[in-house]
Formats: C-alpha cells, structure tokens, sequence
C-alpha cells in the first residue's frame, strides 16, 4: 500500500526529472537557435518555430524563445533552469536585467521567485524612469440590461470632475501629477464567475501600480471620507485616505488579538482556554506574525493569513496559556494540528470533512 511519504518521494523524483528535462530541452533550443536552424525550416523566427512547428501556445512560445536567448549569453540560466532554482515563467522579467556581465551577483536574485516577485526585483535594479502619480477611476462597459435604460443625463456623476479621463487600459499612465476624474456609469450587474484578484505592476523598490475594479457604492464611500477629513486633512490623496482606513482595520485587528499597548487593569474572568493579552503580545512578537507550524521539510510555513493562536500542548489534555505553550498558527494548520491530536473521528464531529479546512490563498 502506497504512503503518503512514498508518493510524496516519486512526486519529487518526477519534478527533478521535469526540471532537467526543461533544462535540457532550453539549453538545446539556444544552440537551435543559435545556429538558426529555424531558418533552414523555412521559419520567420525561432517563435514562429515554437508556435507554428511545435505547436506550442504564444505564451509558452515566447516564455521559451526568452530562455534561449538569454541561455545564449549567460549559459547559467540553462543550469539553474535544470535544477529547478529558475522558474519558467520569471525568465522574461530576469532577461530585462541579468546580462553576461552581471550574471553572477544578479541571476542569484531570482532564484526561487514567483514572475510577480521577479518583477519587484527587476523595478528595484531597473525602476520607472518617471513613476506615474495620477488616480483615474473609469467606467466599464457591462452587459446590456433587461430593464430599460434612461437617458445618459440622467446617470449620476460624482463631483470630482478634473482634466480628461484616458482609456480604461490607461489607467495609470503618466499625466499631470494629482489629476483625478470620478465618473460612474450604471451599476454592473454581479459578475458570473469569482473576481479577478488587483493587478499590482511594481514600477521601483518603493513605488507600485495598483488596479482594482471598485463599485460606485466604493467610490461614494471614498469621496464622502475625503470630504469628512477635509478640515484634518486637507489634500489628502487617495492612498493617504485608504492607507488610514487600513490602519484603523488594523488596530482593531490587533485589539481583538490582544496586541494592545495598555491591558485592562481589570481582566475579564478567565476561560480554561483563554489566552491573556500579555501571552498573546508576547507570542505574536516572538513568532513575528507567521504560522509556526513545522513542515515536513523543517521549514515554518510562514503563512500570515487566518492566523490564530494555538496551544502546542492542547488544553483539554491539560496545556497552559503560557508564552511557551502558545504559538501562532494560520486556521488550515492548526485545524491539522488538532487532528493529529485527538484524531479524524473526533474532530470531524466539530469541523467536518475537507469543510473544516478554509480554501488555500495563492
């Protein structure tokens, strides 16, 4: 019977063979490449030969042609591909940066990186010449809808209604610093499938570019807010006026997990499983805000979301709340924890089945 670890290691076997196997074929298509053998095919370009001859898809074509080439300078990047440090898709991103010169101290960057994490690495060591400042807010075009549409006076504007608005897909192109155009159209009907998470486009070590479809009801929100801090703040931009309602959810947050700067003189009663609030700020600094919980590599699982605090020694079998006792868990391992504990039977009377485990976040 097949174990868990025994199909965990063939898995892992067959990842090394799929990283070497990539390896092999990047570094082969560079000297196919270099040798221009495309052309011999009658190819235009060693894209159009990925795409037309091997059938590849655009993205993978274009994903791979960025590999050879840039194996071609730097022969590393064949190496690093094949022992699975280089990711595939943050080639494209590395290329922009990683040159036979610097090769040695840069390409080490982007070992182990998501493409997203590869640009962040690429807008420090090559940021936007001129980082754009301006906040525009367009409409969408939404569906027709069944009930009948009056006339467009009668949709409302909201009154922030300076310099022109570009195009939806240009939205945070560079413009005359501080501009901002409000308009809203009709409320879209509720979307079909799950919203799309915000595009966020590093442009410098510090600075980002940050899209995300709000509703109108948000933009109301975000002009009634400008003007109630018009007086304590007057000229504040849009990302003062969110980054202080971020901090505000935060402080609450950090009240709730008992991370206040002045405890209660008088503490509520006590529960066999409550946790005071001096443990809490104790644990939360020492475990730095990341679930602890211990993989099967030996490395922490790091995870800040759905954080809660766990005792290692459980209460029912007699742990305390103590600093040495507790330690920061994210919901899916400390659900985990309690199942190895007292047991599938058990827990599955109080978290049921995989609905005890909250969806994975990328």
């Amino acid at each position: 019977m097949n174990t868990a670890r025994a199909l965990s290691a063939n898995l892992a076997s067959l990842l090394r063979r799929e990283h070497s196997a990539l390896g092999a074929f990047l570094v082969a298509l560079a000297d196919f490449d270099r040798r221009r053998a495309w052309m011999t095919l009658g190819h235009a370009s060693l894209f159009a030969y990925l795409h037309r001859e091997l059938r590849l898809s655009k993205a993978a074509a274009q994903y791979r042609k960025v590999a050879a080439e840039l194996i071609e300078e730097v022969p590393a990047v064949g190496e690093a591909l094949g022992e699975g440090r280089l990711c595939l898709t943050s080639i494209v991103e590395a290329a922009r940066v990683v040159t036979a010169q610097n090769w040695e101290t840069v390409l080490p960057r982007f070992f182990g990186l998501s493409r997203r994490e590869a640009m962040e690495v690429v807008a420090e060591l090559q940021p936007h010449p001129a980082p754009p400042t301006r906040t525009i807010v367009s409409p969408m075009r939404t569906a027709p809808s069944k009930v009948a549409a009056g006339p467009a006076s009668a949709l409302p504007t909201l009154p922030l209604e300076v310099g022109a608005a570009g195009p939806a897909e240009e939205n945070c192109t560079p413009g005359s610093s501080g501009e901002l155009t409000m308009r809203e159209g009709r409320r879209p009907a509720a979307p079909a499938a799950a919203p799309r998470p915000a595009e966020v486009v590093p442009l410098t070590a510090d600075l980002r570019r940050f899209h995300l479809t709000v509703s109108d009801r948000f933009l109301r929100k975000l002009q009634a807010a400008k003007d109630a801090l018009s007086h304590a703040r007057p000229g504040a931009t849009e990302e003062e006026l969110l980054e202080a309602g971020l901090d505000l959810l935060l402080e609450k947050a950090a009240k709730r997990k008992g991370l206040v700067a002045k405890p209660r003189k008088t503490p509520r009663p006590a529960k066999s499983d409550h946790i005071p609030a001096h443990v809490k700020r104790a644990v939360m600094e020492r475990d730095g805000g990341r679930c602890q919980f211990r993989l099967p590599s030996g490395e922490i699982c790091g995870s800040t979301h759905q954080l809660e605090f766990d005792h290692i020694e459980p209460v029912a079998l007699g742990g305390a709340s103590t600093v040495d006792n507790v330690r920061i868990a994210c919901r899916r391992h400390n659900i985990i924890s309690a199942r190895r504990v007292f047991g599938d039977d058990w827990m599955d009377r109080y978290a049921p089945g995989k609905a005890s485990l909250p969806a994975e976040t990328g």
